[in-house]
C-alpha cells in the first residue's frame, strides 16, 4: 500500500524479482508504465527508461548506446552528441573501468607475493646453508658409512620442504581464523561480504609452498652432497 496524506493506492503483487542486481534493486517496487501514468498523474511524460543489455560484449554495448541516440534523436530532432538533451548512464562503462582497476589490484598483489616467495626462498636456503655448515662432520660420517649423494640431497630437500610446509600450514590457519573473524564483525554489504578462503585457491598455495621449499633446499643439498667425507671428518 502506498498513500499521499489522505489518498491511499492498492496494488497487487504478481511476482518476484529473483536476480540480484545493484544495491537496493531488490527493494524497489515496479509497476506498468501506463498505471504510473494514469496513478500520479504522469501524462506521457518519461523522465527516466532503464534496461538491461544482457551479457553483450563492451563493444556491443556501445553499440546499442550509439543506436538508442540516433533513433531517439532522430525522432526528437536534437544532435545525438548533445548530453544535455539525451543522457545515458551505462553501467557497463563504470563496470568496465571497475574490472580493470580490480585487474591492476590482482596483479599488483601478485607482485607481492612473488616478491615474499622469493625473498622467503632465498632465507629458507640461507638457514639450510648454515645447517649445512654446522653439520658438515654428520654429512661426512653418513658417507662413510655408506651414504649415497641421492640420500643426503633426499633429507635435506625433505627437510626445506617441511619447513616451509608447516610455515604454510600456520600462515593459512590464521588466515582462515582473521576472516572468520572479519565475517562476524563487518556489517553486511552489497560490495563486501562472507569473506573466506577458496579451497582450490589454498591448495594451489600449499603447492607452490611445496614447490619453493624444494628450489630452496637444492642448492644447500647440492653442496652438501659434494662434501668429501675425508675433509668433513677432520672438519671441528
Amino acid at each position: 500500500m502506498s498513500g499521499y496524506g489522505s489518498t491511499a493506492l492498492l496494488f497487487q503483487v504478481v511476482g518476484v524479482c529473483a536476480e540480484v542486481g545493484a544495491e537496493g534493486e531488490l527493494e524497489t517496487i515496479y509497476i506498468p508504465m501506463s498505471t504510473a501514468q494514469r496513478a500520479f498523474n504522469g501524462q506521457d511524460r518519461v523522465g527516466a527508461i532503464m534496461f538491461t543489455t544482457s551479457d553483450a560484449e563492451f563493444a556491443q554495448n556501445q553499440h546499442i548506446v550509439d543506436d538508442i541516440r540516433n533513433r531517439l534523436s532522430s525522432r526528437h530532432k536534437f544532435d545525438p552528441e548533445d548530453i544535455r538533451a539525451l543522457f545515458v548512464g551505462n553501467t557497463y562503462t563504470e563496470f568496465a573501468r571497475f574490472h580493470k582497476m580490480l585487474a591492476g589490484v590482482r596483479i599488483f598483489i601478485w607482485m607481492v607475493g612473488i616478491g615474499t616467495l622469493i625473498a622467503g626462498i632465498m632465507g629458507v636456503s640461507n638457514v639450510l646453508m648454515i645447517a649445512v655448515r654446522e653439520r658438515t662432520r654428520e654429512i661426512g660420517i653418513r658417507k662413510a658409512v655408506g651414504g649415497t649423494p641421492v640420500s643426503i640431497v633426499s633429507l635435506l630437500l625433505q627437510e626445506a620442504v617441511l619447513m616451509t610446509s608447516m610455515a604454510g600450514c600456520i600462515g593459512l590457519v590464521l588466515g582462515v581464523a582473521i576472516l572468520d573473524v572479519m565475517s562476524r564483525m563487518l556489517p553486511q554489504s552489497e560490495y563486501f561480504r562472507s569473506p573466506q578462503v577458496d579451497l582450490h585457491a589454498a591448495v594451489s598455495a600449499m603447492l607452490i609452498l611445496v614447490a619453493a621449499g624444494a628450489i630452496a633446499g637444492f642448492f644447500p643439498a647440492r653442496r652438501a652432497a659434494a662434501i668429501r667425507p675425508v675433509e668433513a671428518l677432520r672438519d671441528e
